[in-house]
């Protein structure tokens, strides 16, 4: 039953959700050009195959293969000045603007080895998650800010949004999230080579699905906080009070069981053993009142992870997804992310 608390909270999201209002619908398109500079793309599509069943199999050889999907030639030159880190990113694309990876630096004064990558949440202005950052850095601990793919720095000058980074293209919504994890590594390399031991990463919502298939990818990220999580990223795309315009586009178009089939490479369940192989210290953070990612998604997720013993610890705030962002409840998740990077890391 529906309490008077749920009822302001649910009423309260849906003001925040709905506030912006330039949301586009977008046509359903396969994308397939975007697969062209995979590893696990060794021709085109065979003109006997569907683009829908040619994406399960190229979803399918990816996670087959996901430390090659996942991975990259060779590190980058950066490039710091004024504070950001810049340099040209592993995965190219279309639009300039985002082939060039950008990362804001929040060095500690200390003389602390310590480190954490901050991945912003989905439409995350350039300013977003910069506190938290700076928190990280007063208390002992340097922090890189990344700009999403698509985002700030790196938003097309057609767009006014991130929507390049999850839409209705099939293709490029993996392509970008392929791209968010190279730059992740990318960055990682960066640190070692400043003399940073100890690096970790923490990423909400869209960011924390980042995180968490940066941190099964790459043993470096020892210590992790998932910020909202979920299970499989077609089902957040589909059920989302934020991604309605991009279920529209969809409907009609494809099926939510095939759409979870050809997004399986970018689906954090697929990498449940991955990222148990090595040790961690885990920290996953839900809402119980989330419209966005749905806690029954974010239960299923932890309670996989549990299974495999993995070291880590759940909190579950009585918000939502946009209401997280919002006092008290902003601050009560900063401190359990901060916390745990002072005890863990």
């Amino acid at each position: 039953m529906q309490t008077v608390y749920s009822n302001w909270m649910t009423k309260w999201e849906q003001k925040l959700c709905f506030a912006a209002t330039n949301r586009v619908v977008r046509p359903f398109e396969w994308g397939l050009d975007f697969a062209q500079g995979w590893p696990v793309t060794s021709s085109k599509q065979n003109d006997q195959s569907s683009e829908l069943q040619y994406l399960i199999d190229l979803n399918r050889a990816a996670i087959a293969a996901s430390d090659e999907f996942f991975g990259y030639d060779a590190t980058p030159d950066f490039h710091l000045h004024d504070g950001i880190l810049r340099f040209r990113s592993r995965v190219h694309t279309p639009y300039a603007a985002n082939n060039i990876a950008h990362a804001q630096y929040f060095p500690s004064k200390s003389k602390s080895k310590r480190a954490v990558i901050v991945l912003p949440h989905w439409n995350a202005s350039k300013t977003q998650h910069a506190g938290l950052a700076k928190g990280f850095a007063q208390l002992g601990i340097s922090a890189l800010r990344m700009s999403l793919p698509y985002h700030d720095f790196r938003l097309p000058a057609e767009t006014q949004r991130a929507d390049y980074a999850v839409s209705s293209n099939i293709t490029r919504t993996i392509d970008a999230t392929r791209q968010a994890i190279i730059d992740v590594r990318c960055l990682v390399d960066w640190l070692e080579q400043q003399g940073y031991e100890r690096i970790g990463i923490v990423g909400t919502s869209l960011g924390s699905c980042y995180a968490y298939l940066a941190a099964a990818h790459d043993r470096r990220l020892k210590v992790n906080v998932f910020n909202h999580c979920s299970n499989y990223f077609a089902d957040v795309v589909w059920t989302g009070l934020s991604t309605l315009h991009i279920k529209e586009a969809l409907e009609g178009n494809i099926s939510i069981e095939k759409l979870r089939e050809v997004w399986e490479c970018i689906s954090p369940a697929n990498y449940i053993a991955k990222y148990a192989a090595s040790p961690r210290k885990a920290l996953f953070i839900y809402t119980k009142y989330d419209t966005t990612f749905l806690p029954e998604f974010s239960r299923s997720i932890i309670d996989q992870i549990g299974k495999t013993g993995v070291d880590h610890k759940v909190v579950a705030l009585p918000c939502g997804h946009y209401t997280m962002g919002q006092a008290p409840f902003k601050f009560i998740d900063g401190y359990h992310i901060i916390s745990h990077f002072k005890r863990h890391l």
